[in-house]
């Protein structure tokens, strides 16, 4: 990717790395005219400058934490890095693979799916106590549990900090950005505008009752390929 002024290479790896050990990311797209689905999946918003970077954040991070909908919408499997990454991956005191994270309240999950089954780094599942499915779910996956009936998640942020996954890489879906943000959880948004016009009430990267007052961002980086745009925000 180059820089938009002036314009020379960088490295996302490098760029993307936390600055601390307690640090949470939310990586998204969206069209110029701001939605960030088209026909209910990521699909023809993205492309190779922004599934390469996506990569990377995966990389960097300890654990990435994403909604049961959107694991079941965009069709997630294992996340892998390349044994190149993993080395480097290593040599920060991280898992070889990045792990996954999944915030679901019901824990309607296909315990089946590679996702479990093929998993480098065994999942995490992050449910409220009273979830009626904990023991099949700790047959294939870490769980941890924070609330009663609703996840709370500052407590579940707090235990995946506890366990040694600070550097958390959120996708997403929306109403999870949106819960993250109230909270005051979200230290970076990275975000990719796709070059396409969308229309329609496609939903937004942050999605429900609304923030009050709107959250501040500052811009720390813009890069560009392909026509993407690429910026980075931090909320701090």
């Amino acid at each position: 990717m180059h820089r938009l002024d002036p314009g020379e290479l960088v490295d996302l790896e490098t760029e993307l790395l936390a600055p601390g050990p307690a640090h949470l990311r939310t990586v998204m797209v969206s069209s110029v005219d701001g939605a960030a689905t088209l026909d209910g999946r990521v699909g023809a918003l993205t492309g190779p400058a922004d599934q390469r970077l996506l990569h990377a954040a995966r990389c960097v991070s300890d654990v990435v934490l994403v909604g049961a909908g959107t694991i079941r919408a965009e069709g997630y499997g294992p996340l892998l890095a390349a044994p190149e990454e993993s080395a480097r991956r290593v040599a920060r005191g991280q898992t070889p693979h990045p792990g996954l994270a999944i915030v679901t309240s019901s824990g309607d999950l296909d315990l089946t799916h590679p996702l479990f089954t093929e998993a480098r780094t065994r999942p995490v599942v992050l449910v409220p106590r009273s979830c009626p499915r904990l023991a099949a779910l700790a047959e294939v996956a870490e769980v941890l549990t924070a609330g009663e009936d609703v996840l709370d998640l500052v407590e579940a942020v707090g235990r995946l900090r506890a366990s040694g996954r600070g550097r958390i890489g959120c996708e997403g879906g929306a109403r999870l950005n949106e819960t993250l943000l109230a909270a005051d959880l979200v230290d970076e948004l990275v975000l990719t505008t796709s070059p396409r016009l969308v229309g329609g009430d496609a939903p937004r990267i942050v999605q429900g009752p609304g923030l009050r007052p709107p959250r501040p961002a500052r811009l720390l980086q813009a890069l560009t390929e392909d026509g993407y745009l690429f910026t980075r925000w931090s909320l701090r």
